[in-house]
């Protein structure tokens, strides 16, 4: 089920970005409840900023006029200095990941869209489409932490993009980038749709009744 791209009033209906929730089901135990605790907190208080815009649009240029790198490395000495070593620990993964994309390659739009887990909204966001020459397409997530991706995270994230590529980016597919380490992360052929989509109900049912006991 999807809907139109909206936001929500009311700190106190629970709503999750894919990057909020994918980091969720990735913790265990009271993890978990904390971790809702501090989404529903900084949801009401309007907080959040995403340092990473200049670096996905660095790479976005890169790929798009095959400069091999040319806007990622200037964007390091661009980003304000607070964020600067930030870049330069993401950057030499970006370039990574460049390498080895196939060419000829386009950027293109892949679009955001809503869906329901339960009566939980998530919002699916990817960062860009990549669009083949052969005409298949990749609707791309950046993951951007320290750490790899943990599985069920890598999981969440795949399932719920391919779940609505329809609408994402026609006539593609999921790709997960740890760009830390210029690694693409795919869908497992052997994982079964309907396991996951029974688990992820059951992970939004427990997320929604977190967000209500962190009142």
């Amino acid at each position: 089920m999807t809907a139109p791209v909206t936001t929500t009033e009311s700190g106190s209906v629970p709503y999750a970005t894919l990057l909020g929730f994918t980091r969720y089901v990735g913790r265990t135990g009271p993890r978990k409840a904390s971790f809702v605790g501090g989404l529903r907190r900084q949801r009401e208080s309007g907080s959040g900023f995403n340092p990473h815009g200049q670096l996905v649009k660095a790479l976005k240029a890169d790929i798009q006029f095959r400069t091999g790198g040319t806007y990622l490395n200037a964007v390091v000495d661009q980003v304000n200095a607070r964020w600067k070593p930030l870049y330069e620990s993401v950057v030499p993964g970006a370039l990574r990941y460049l390498e080895t994309l196939e060419t000829p390659v386009e950027v293109t739009q892949a679009r955001d869209t809503l869906t329901m887990l339960g009566n939980l909204p998530v919002k699916i966001n990817p960062h860009f489409g990549l669009r083949y020459s052969d005409g298949r397409g990749e609707a791309v997530r950046l993951h951007f932490d320290e750490d790899p991706p943990q599985d069920e995270a890598a999981v969440a994230t795949l399932h719920l993009m391919a779940r609505h590529m329809d609408l994402i980016l026609p006539n593609a597919t999921p790709a997960l980038v740890d760009l830390r380490r210029g690694e693409t992360l795919r869908p497992d052929p052997s994982d079964k749709p309907e396991e996951i989509e029974r688990w992820l109900a059951g992970e939004a049912a427990a997320f929604s009744a977190m967000w209500a006991t962190t009142a």
